[in-house]
């Protein structure tokens, strides 16, 4: 195994151990001599696509990572402690950190309630980042499958789970690298990037008819307006529900 998948599993083994231990200090989540920082750092010089990264707040990313548990030598840790999120093409991809004005959320606060209800516990999954058309990247804690470690996709278009196979360093790679107009081919319409450019972090694009739908499918004929990630999280999970999805 890779030393990144290595760190992806010793990050989900530390979510695990958190609820059967007491939370470790912050201090000792910071590492001073073996940073995830300088990996990442170094793939978004290289990175094909545009990779915008939100001023952190000290206070904010001290008080992120310890709720989150993860030491900065994880590509995780060190996103969360040295950014307050970063923003993929123009904002289109919107991976989560400490908060910022752009993007409000924190990794541990939008996870509290959804993957787990008081910090500290075992989370199945977590949220680790979303797109503007409500798509979103969660890392498999073993609710998702079987997989443990491995970043799902859940798709607007069909509101299903789809793994990746991916680990989360690989997922930041693909944000960095991969070509993101055929990912997400067919959710992107003519002239978004002037409005996903403009779009709030904690907003996105809630389309009418719904992408899921067989009347949803051109995306260029639907009605579209911003809303909280929230209220479309929400929407969507009543959705899966009423379809029967969840079984």
């Amino acid at each position: 195994m890779t030393r990144h998948f290595i760190a992806t599993i010793l990050t989900l083994i530390t979510l695990t151990t958190t609820a059967q231990n007491k939370m470790r200090p912050v201090d000792e989540l910071i590492n001073k001599t073996d940073s995830g920082w300088t990996l990442v750092k170094d793939w978004i010089k290289s990175a094909k696509n545009k990779v915008e990264i939100l001023a952190v707040d000290t206070v904010k990313a001290k008080d992120a990572l310890y709720k989150i548990q993860v030491t900065t030598r994880s590509p995780m840790g060190a996103v969360v402690y040295m950014t307050g999120g970063l923003l993929i093409d123009d904002g289109w991809i919107r991976i989560l950190g400490s908060g910022n004005a752009k993007l409000g959320r924190t990794l541990p606060d939008w996870n509290k309630g959804k993957s787990f209800k008081e910090f500290g516990e075992i989370p199945s999954f977590l949220l680790i980042a979303d797109d503007a058309v409500g798509g979103l990247y969660l890392l498999n804690g073993g609710g998702l499958g079987k997989d443990f470690g491995k970043i799902y996709y859940f798709s607007p278009d069909n509101l299903e789970y789809e793994s990746l196979d991916i680990t989360y360093t690989e997922f930041l790679q693909f944000c960095f690298n991969n070509d993101l107009d055929k990912f997400y081919k067919g959710n992107r319409w003519t002239k978004w990037r002037d409005e996903v450019s403009k779009l709030d972090g904690d907003k996105v694009f809630s389309f009418y008819p719904f992408l899921w739908t067989k009347e949803g499918k051109d995306i260029n004929k639907n009605t579209r307006k911003a809303v909280s990630v929230e209220e479309q999280y929400s929407l969507n999970l009543d959705m899966r529900k009423q379809l029967g999805l969840d079984k």
